[in-house]
């Protein structure tokens, strides 16, 4: 198996790369941190939004709630208040299962 080098992360993500990551708009980050109480980016001195790892992780599990479960911005509201250590605990396995997808289909073209 090749060598691969460890992603690296950044301690803080403008809202233009958050909005790439998520493939939103960059208004509905904005009207996501107005809506949900979880979010809390950081702001510069110039009034810019900077995104911490935290942030991203709320933002992920935001956006499964409403574009992956097609829940309601009322109803992501409500499970997260109640199941917030579910919701994060079914998010890691989707990643994890991502990731395991992914290198079998690298493992698979290699093979090719």
């Amino acid at each position: 198996m090749p060598y691969r080098e460890k992603k690296v992360e950044k301690l803080y993500y403008q809202i233009g790369e958050v909005s790439e990551m998520f493939s939103e708009p960059v208004s509905t980050i904005r009207f996501w941190e107005k809506e949900f109480d979880i979010l809390k980016p950081k702001k510069n001195n110039k009034g810019n939004r900077l995104f911490m790892q935290e942030d991203i992780r709320n933002l992920r599990l935001i956006h499964h709630l409403l574009r992956e479960r097609g829940m309601t911005l009322e109803g992501a509201k409500k499970y997260l208040k109640g199941n917030r250590d579910e919701a994060d605990y079914r998010i890691e396995i989707a990643d994890t299962l991502r990731n395991i997808r992914a290198m079998l289909l690298d493992i698979r073209d290699e093979i090719k």
